[in-house]
């Protein structure tokens, strides 16, 4: 990519109270520099020194692997995360970090499921994993106006069972917001490493571990990214399928009043909100003995503590088993009701309206469901939503097939019940209690699957976006950009942006569609949410 003053200037006449005059001339200079003169950053956390790397050719620095966390190891395995110890000298933040212990998502009805993220990636897999990456505007870390610039946390996704930092790269927001924000992206323990549960874990552990480490880690961004020049008042969290679950994990946490607050926007993209259980419910209890049986603990009077000494490569054989098994497109280890952190389940404290954070913009696919039901065979509706749902009674299952009966084929139908139950709706239910806080889109671009718009604002990512129009890919992300920025998704900060005015979704259940025409034009307008979609949630 290459910066001209014109264009840096242009961008920047914007947003005039975001960026001073000496980044302008600080990006400039590194950029008109050679590699070897531009000085690498070293970031003092007071527990660690960390120096960072410049990329010339973008003016963006990025420090990779900062760990916010001590190893979650021995007696921290399934406790909640504690500070990193000090080290001395300074730490060389160029490497991407070790990615916490992948798992399948279940694939038992079917071969033919690769997951994306299992498909990489030549990382190190370890339970020694929490790190997170920084991304940084300009080759030094400057004071900005107002306290510094908005910072975007971004979650990544992966039905908590996998996924890590090193799939993304930070600087892919910061080129979308014309070198607007800070980027931070966050790792946190995965599978049966970050979501055991049951009474014994209660006792002796931490629930959700996997939660309370992003809860740590947005504690460190409150502590420490003034330091790279984020202003730790304007924190937006930001993720993605298990990662915009997360968030609305964090607009829920402890009753939907976490003290002293810890962002003040939320955006979620496919929104992932599985059953969510109480901590000692029939299946948690379930999976824990399941753990302490394939670690031969059974015999012991303290089956957590023996699970915490045993190998971590036994453990992770389980981890990988259980979810392979578990029903097709499903996950198995996802986050409980403990009772602290989150208080009940998410949907009934989103009804109370008490949430957490001050802005929400909402991003879902057109077709969320279908890559997790099997669309090669004949199932029966029924079955499918007994298995989905194990706690529902015959009325309840009954209910549900009939509210589908006349949407198409089975599969049709089972696409349905698995985009409304645990993407679609959850999201609506959000927006239905934020009010003019809250904004809603659609990413439509065919196939309009779960994950396909990803590449659309990380526009690095596997390659880069199939549809590879500038004017769509600057629409798009520009929306999430000016919500970080802006409290809105209506700005139109850079040049050229073709999106229509948004309005909250509150006013007439208005939302933005993004997609494409047949003939290849960017068709991005506004429309108003399915009634029978509603109707379904409601």
């Amino acid at each position: 990519m290459f910066i001209t003053a014109r264009s840096v200037a242009l961008k920047l006449s914007t947003r005039a109270n975001l960026l001073v005059v000496s980044q302008v001339l600080l990006a400039l200079e590194a950029l008109s520099a050679p590699a070897a003169t531009v000085s690498t950053p070293i970031v003092n956390l007071a527990y660690a020194q960390y120096q960072g790397s410049v990329d010339t050719a973008t003016n963006i620095t990025s420090f990779l692997g900062i760990r916010y966390a001590a190893p979650p190891v021995g007696d921290l395995r399934w406790a909640a995360p504690q500070p990193p110890l000090a080290v001395s000298g300074v730490q060389q933040a160029t490497t991407q970090p070790n990615e916490c212990n992948q798992a399948p998502v279940g694939n038992a009805s079917t071969n033919s499921f690769e997951s994306t993220s299992m498909r990489k990636r030549g990382i190190s897999q370890s339970e020694d994993c929490l790190f997170l990456n920084v991304y940084t505007p300009g080759s030094e870390v400057v004071a900005t106006p107002a306290g510094g610039l908005p910072v975007v946390v971004w979650i990544h996704g992966g039905g908590y069972i996998e996924g890590a930092a090193s799939e993304f790269s930070g600087a892919d927001l910061i080129l979308d917001s014309s070198y607007g924000v800070i980027t931070v992206l966050v790792q946190y323990r995965l599978g049966l490493f970050g979501f055991l549960a049951g009474e014994a874990v209660k006792e002796g552990g931490a629930l959700n571990a996997g939660l309370l480490d992003q809860n740590y880690a947005l504690q460190w961004v409150q502590a420490h990214i003034s330091s790279f020049g984020g202003d730790p008042t304007k924190v937006t969290i930001w993720g993605e399928s298990a990662g915009a679950g997360s968030v609305l994990q964090h607009i829920v946490a402890h009753g939907g009043n976490t003290q002293p607050p810890l962002f003040t926007t939320a955006m979620t993209s496919s929104t992932f909100l599985p059953s969510q259980y109480n901590y000692n419910d029939r299946i948690p209890e379930m999976l824990y003995s399941e753990i302490v049986n394939g670690t031969n603990c059974t015999s012991s009077s303290d089956t957590l503590s023996c699970l915490r000494a045993a190998d971590v490569n036994t453990l992770q054989t389980l981890n990988y088993d259980i979810n392979f098994n578990g029903f097709f497109g499903t996950f198995v280890f996802v986050p409980v009701v403990d009772g602290t952190f989150i208080l009940e389940r998410p949907t009934v404290t989103i009804s109370k309206g008490r949430l957490n954070g001050n802005y929400f913009l909402a991003m879902t696919n057109s077709h969320e469901g279908n890559i997790f039901v099997d669309q090669s065979t004949t199932l029966d509706v029924a079955d499918y939503v007994k298995t989905l749902f194990p706690n529902f009674g015959s009325a309840q299952v009954a209910g549900a097939v009939t509210m589908y009966q006349n949407y198409e084929s089975d599969v049709t139908q089972a696409n349905l019940v698995m985009s409304d139950s645990i993407f679609l709706c959850p999201t609506y239910y959000l927006l239905s209690v934020l009010g003019e806080r809250a904004w809603k889109g659609e990413f439509a671009i065919p196939p309009g699957l779960h994950g396909t718009d990803i590449a659309y604002y990380f526009t690095s990512y596997e390659g880069g976006p199939p549809y590879n129009n500038s004017q769509f890919i600057t629409a798009f992300s520009n929306s999430f950009m000016a919500m970080a920025m802006l409290d809105t998704p209506d700005d139109r900060y850079t040049p050229g942006d073709i999106t229509p005015s948004w309005t909250s979704w509150q006013s007439n259940m208005t939302e933005m569609k993004f997609n494409e025409t047949s003939a290849g034009v960017p068709d991005v307008h506004t429309f108003k949410t399915d009634s029978a979609l509603l109707e379904r949630c409601a």
